[in-house]
């Protein structure tokens, strides 16, 4: 029975280590470009907010932690981040046309005052990502005034 004990940990062992070979392509791109940040004048404690809350899962380059590069962990990072790029990629702001870049901030903001974003499983583990009651106002004031000010120029 101790000599079966042995040989499953052994083989859950190389296993462990073999999977760690199969790491998923890394989310980093040095062009910044497109970003929401680059494209607008936002002000600084909004910067703070995208940059710490949203641009890992929802840009073009994610900032990889240590474990990050723990199979399986790796692929259920990878998972969040593409699924997170599919709804919105903040990398691609400015090749949204003004009324998708509208609709885009009504999205963030009801995600974001329900908190539904950032996800908890994401403020577990990086705890600047939390969003006070405060910083939820700040964010959106900051976005209705945004979306009027992307919606006028539509108008003018």
């Amino acid at each position: 029975m101790r000599r079966i004990f042995k040989i499953i940990i052994l083989i859950l062992i190389i296993g462990f280590v073999a999977i760690q070979f199969f790491q998923p392509e890394k989310n980093m791109n040095d062009d910044i470009s497109g970003l929401i940040t680059e494209q607008q004048q936002i002000p600084d404690n909004i910067k703070e907010i995208f940059k710490n809350s949203c641009l890992d899962c929802h840009s073009n380059n994610t900032r990889y932690w240590w474990y990050d590069k723990i199979s399986p962990v790796s692929w259920y990072i990878d998972d969040h981040i593409r699924k997170g790029k599919k709804e919105l990629n903040l990398s691609e702001w400015g090749e949204l046309d003004i009324y998708d870049q509208i609709a885009a901030l009504d999205d963030i903001g009801k995600e974001v005052e329900r908190n539904k974003m950032p996800l908890k499983s994401y403020t577990f583990m990086h705890k600047k990502a939390r969003l006070s009651d405060d910083q939820i106002k700040e964010f959106m004031v900051w976005i209705e005034k945004y979306s009027e000010e992307l919606f006028k120029s539509t108008v003018d």
